[in-house]
């Protein structure tokens, strides 16, 4: 049982979205901003709240319900300010790693703030059996703000700004850590790759893994995000990870004021294979990298691409 003063009575959701994969209903975008909201603040009990994650996995989220939840994600901690400048500051959440192939995501962040874009990556500080963009770049002497007014200091200094969720948005972080528990994601997974944590507009870089999400979050973002947040890219992920793979480019669908464009379209192969390290490590990915940036190794022509469309997009959103 619940211990808050005022706890939440969750049933009549459960009820509804707990009817399977077939027989579920799915809830009104008011309703799942209540009821996420409900859970971010500790009122629904443990016994409901395990049966609404569950509840979620098997019926997946409509549209309506991942906006409501989204509202409530982001009204739950304090928005960031972005730099002064040119430039829309651009967001890469880091939440997979790499298992199979070397972590780039770090490489895309820091050729973007070469450029000039105010670049804020957050995301989880390590996960079991992979590489998190967060070891590569403490081998790079990057490490994450332990604030958001270190983030913002970061951003206006001119670097980018590396933050985990747990300094970005804690109640999101816990809902995260539920997943030790359960054994299973739940939807913040999701919520956590297309938030956008800055009080003005900003340009989010989301991924999917799963075909399904690619509809739904596509129809998010043409229907339901709030244009003033800003513009969005969704790619289907390098092992989740929001940075094109180096061998075979996907392609990138461009989400601004309610239209979707295709910017880049989807790459078979490379036209001369990237050699990427054979040690996976963080150190190796970070020793790459870092010869990528000296000019040693030639970027990989679809990150190059990508950073490229990010930068012009970026621009016109300042």
């Amino acid at each position: 049982m619940t211990t808050h003063p005022n706890p939440f009575p969750a049933a009549r959701f459960i009820k509804e979205i707990g009817r399977g994969k077939k027989g579920a209903r799915s809830m009104t975008r008011a309703d799942a901003q209540e009821l996420y909201q409900a859970i971010l603040d500790g009122r629904v009990s443990q016994l409901e709240l395990g049966g609404i994650l569950l509840a979620m996995r098997i019926k997946g989220e409509s549209v309506d319900e991942i906006a409501g939840f989204l509202d409530a994600a982001e009204a739950s901690f304090t928005p960031l300010q972005a730099p002064a400048g040119g430039c829309a500051p651009v967001l890469i959440p880091t939440y997979n790693g790499a298992r199979k192939m070397a972590n780039l995501t770090p490489l895309l962040a820091l050729l973007l703030a070469r450029e000039g874009v105010p670049v804020l990556v957050h995301g989880v500080p390590h996960d079991l059996g992979r590489v998190a963009t967060a070891e590569v770049f403490a081998e790079l002497g990057i490490h994450a703000a332990g604030s958001h007014a270190e983030a913002e200091a970061a951003l206006a200094s001119g670097k980018l700004a590396f933050i985990t969720i747990d300094a970005l948005a804690p109640k999101l972080a816990h809902m995260l850590s539920l997943r030790r528990i359960l054994g299973v994601r739940n939807s913040t997974h999701t919520l956590v790759k297309m938030m956008q944590p800055f009080a003005g507009p900003a340009l989010r870089l989301v991924s999917y893994t799963h075909p399904e999400y690619l509809e739904m979050l596509g129809e998010y973002f043409c229907t339901a995000a709030a244009p003033e947040r800003g513009h969005a890219f969704l790619m289907r992920g390098t092992e989740g990870e929001t940075v094109a793979n180096a061998n075979k480019g996907q392609r990138i669908d461009w989400f601004h004021d309610g239209e979707r464009t295709v910017l880049v379209e989807k790459q078979l192969t490379a036209e001369e294979e990237v050699v990427l390290p054979e040690d996976k490590s963080a150190a190796a990915t970070a020793a790459w990298i870092a010869s990528v940036l000296r000019g040693d190794i030639a970027v990989p022509a679809s990150i190059a691409e990508q950073v490229a469309q990010v930068a012009k997009v970026a621009r016109s959103l300042a």
